[in-house]
């Protein structure tokens, strides 16, 4: 009977060339569901502890998941984990595009690989058959280049769908990722530079084997539902209003609790830039490498990010697989590269506010010119901030630099050095690893000026607007991550409409309630963990469970999909097992709970005097606490109890003696 998933994983051996199917028990699905759950089950048992996270024991998994295909909707994600080089931990990158169910007509929930070749070369996949291929010729090209290559090549009756490495990946930067659908980018914790390290330039996918679903019938009647909440649309107010939006927000005293419905509106009309001036304005988006405020990116250079200018040059909007909004867009403008992705939220604030940069034609070919590396934005940005603040210290000079000047706002020189970063030229072998290892080899007071959590740069949300964004960037298993959950994703979650024993916000509350560490942000917070997990493992875009979990009927579409008959209390039960397999992941690899800790500026150490979030800093401990304790961890260490990690250490013992 269908059960939306395949049941089955590929497993390729670069090393030795051997290809084989798994078969995948059904009690790992009602454990951990499909994509990122599945993906941490297999690499826990895979991954050897102390593996080098370049070297050939490391494991790189492609997955899709549980509900990709089935007919529910938001639920084209595919995944990329691996222990990352970035981090030393777990390691995970989300994107969309239409990669996804490819890897399920495939006829598998995942692919992975382990060892490393000794030449370049590619996976071919087909319905059931997959092949190793010769990359020689493709080595050295960008993404977009390989993917128009190798689509050309193994287009017959249907086109394939390619995911690839750049320059970055194929140079082992730790910031570097992987790329599909001409410059999409799974971006986060440098696989990229682990795909690179196995010679692996590509994977193709050109499989056209039937997605199943145990109730089809049920699940469109379901996403008939959902669509009307998805596309409803209301008249919107310019993006100039979204300035003075921002402003009020930074100004009231109180807040009110948001509906997701509100930031449903703006992706359709702006995509995720609509945010760009108004979380300026508001506090939400860090400036000047963390130690500026809104008033360094006042209102005449962060008009420069308005959303309609960049809208403005947005010639199609696009959607990814199966989503009725449709946030992606190509622009045309002035430069080398005619056509390029519409930036990003995170892309514009990195390499705009971040570095005070206000040229808007720059950041277009910027984020052109990082897809095609295939190198992360936020990474890219958060390092070159970092070195220009070193610049400024003189910490690095001119004789580091080759000659160029390293200034605030000079997109000229933030172009030269990101290229650097790419070839790994000069001060760009130095940079190319991110902001943490760079201050390692820089040395005197240079760590003071990397902004990250466990070697991960962070994201353009700032904690000391939501302490709820500071607290996930240290307790995940992969840190510094946006995608998880704060107090605002909690509000616009609403899953207290489906398990009445989670509170409730107030309509209206102060802002400096947010900002006391208590027993009812723990339950928030955890709850923002389990459902991340439960979204990840289906394959659903946080855009589309930002509806609410009774707009976006995630549990009902997994029973309808599966055929299983589980309560919403049940799912993110599933998905607290997923949050303790990842910290056990951590904890095997010598990741002490702990050491996530992001960097004291961006806590409030020293508070900032002035601007939006002047003199404001988060209680970091008390609130990692009260976290850990809603998991059944320990409150002083976020260790699982010891029975709890024998019992994974004994499977993961028998899952590889069993591959002997």
């Amino acid at each position: 009977m269908p059960k939306g998933y395949t049941g089955k994983i590929l497993q390729v051996n670069l090393t030795t060339g051997d290809i084989h199917e798994e078969t995948v028990p059904d009690h790992v699905y009602e454990t951990y569901l499909a994509g990122m759950g599945l993906g941490a089950y297999q690499l826990y048992r895979q991954i050897p502890a102390g593996a080098d996270p370049l070297g050939p024991e490391n494991v790189l998994g492609f997955v899709a998941g549980l509900l990709t295909g089935t007919g529910s909707l938001f639920t084209g994600r595919w995944m990329l984990v691996g222990k990352s080089p970035l981090t030393g931990g777990w390691g995970d990158a989300n994107c969309g595009g239409m990669l996804a169910p490819a890897i399920k007509h495939c006829g598998y929930d995942g692919i992975f690989f382990s060892g490393a070749s000794e030449k370049p070369i590619y996976l071919l996949v087909g319905n059931g058959k997959a092949t190793l291929h010769d990359a020689a010729d493709l080595w050295g090209r960008d993404a977009v280049e390989t993917e128009e290559i190798l689509t050309r090549r193994h287009h017959q009756k249907k086109l394939p769908r390619v995911a690839c490495i750049g320059p970055a990946g194929e140079n082992r930067s730790l910031i570097s990722g992987v790329c599909t659908d001409r410059g999409r980018i799974a971006a986060r914790s440098g696989l990229g530079a682990v795909m690179g390290a196995k010679n692996l330039k590509a994977v193709v996918l050109t499989g056209t084997r039937r997605i199943k679903a145990h109730d089809r019938e049920t699940v469109h009647a379901l996403s008939r539902r959902c669509s009307r909440w998805a596309t409803l649309e209301i008249p919107f107010f310019s993006g100039r209003i979204m300035r003075w939006l921002g402003t009020l927000m930074r100004v009231m005293p109180t807040q009110t609790a948001m509906d997701g419905m509100l930031f449903k509106m703006m992706l359709s009309k702006w995509g995720t830039s609509a945010m760009n001036q108004m979380s300026v304005e508001m506090g939400d988006a860090p400036i000047k490498n963390w130690k500026g405020s809104n008033r360094d990116f006042d209102p005449r250079r962060s008009l420069t990010v308005n959303p309609d200018l960049f809208r403005a040059c947005e010639v199609v909007k696009y959607h990814c697989y199966a989503c009725p909004i449709g946030c992606g867009g190509i622009c045309r403008t002035q430069g080398p590269y005619a056509e390029t992705h519409k930036p990003e939220y995170e892309t514009v604030l990195a390499l705009g506010g971040l570095c005070l940069n206000a040229d808007r034609d720059s950041i277009f070919q910027l984020n052109e010119i990082l897809n095609r590396a295939g190198m992360d934005s936020i990474s890219a940005g958060g390092t070159v901030a970092f070195a220009i603040e070193c610049f400024e210290k003189g910490l690095i000079t001119k004789a580091d630099t080759g000659g160029l000047d390293l200034a605030w706002g000079d997109a000229a020189a933030i172009r030269s050095l990101i290229e650097m970063m790419i070839r790994r030229e000069g001060i760009g072998d130095i940079l190319a690893d991110g902001t943490k290892q760079a201050a390692r080899r820089i040395g005197r007071d240079a760590h003071h000026y990397a902004i990250q959590a466990g070697g991960q740069e962070l994201p353009m949300h700032d904690g000391r607007l939501d302490p709820g964004y500071a607290l996930h960037y240290a307790v995940e298993a992969s840190p510094g991550k946006h995608t998880v959950g704060s107090q605002l994703y909690y509000e616009m979650y609403r899953l207290w409409k489906k398990i009445e024993a989670l509170p409730k916000p107030d309509a209206v509350y102060s802002k400096n309630s947010k900002f006391v560490a208590d027993e009812l942000k723990a339950v928030c917070s955890a709850a923002c963990s389990k459902y991340i997990n439960v979204i990840n493992g289906s394959g659903a875009c946080l855009f589309g469970a930002f509806l609410g979990a009774d707009r976006c009927p995630l549990f009902d579409w997994l029973n309808a999909a599966t055929g299983w008959d589980k309560s919403p209390e049940d799912y993110l039960a599933m998905g607290a097992a997923f949050q303790t397999l990842k910290q056990a992941f951590n904890i095997k690899h010598g990741i002490a709970p702990g050491r996530n800790r992001p960097s004291q500026r961006s806590l409030g150490l020293p508070v900032l005097c002035e601007g939006a979030n002047k003199n404001r800093r988060v209680d970091l401990d008390n609130l990692i606490r009260d976290y850990w304790r809603q998991f059944g961890w320990d409150a002083d260490t976020g260790h699982p109890p010891e029975e709890t990690l024998r019992t994974l250490a004994r499977e993961a013992s028998a899952h590889s003696r069993g591959n002997e």
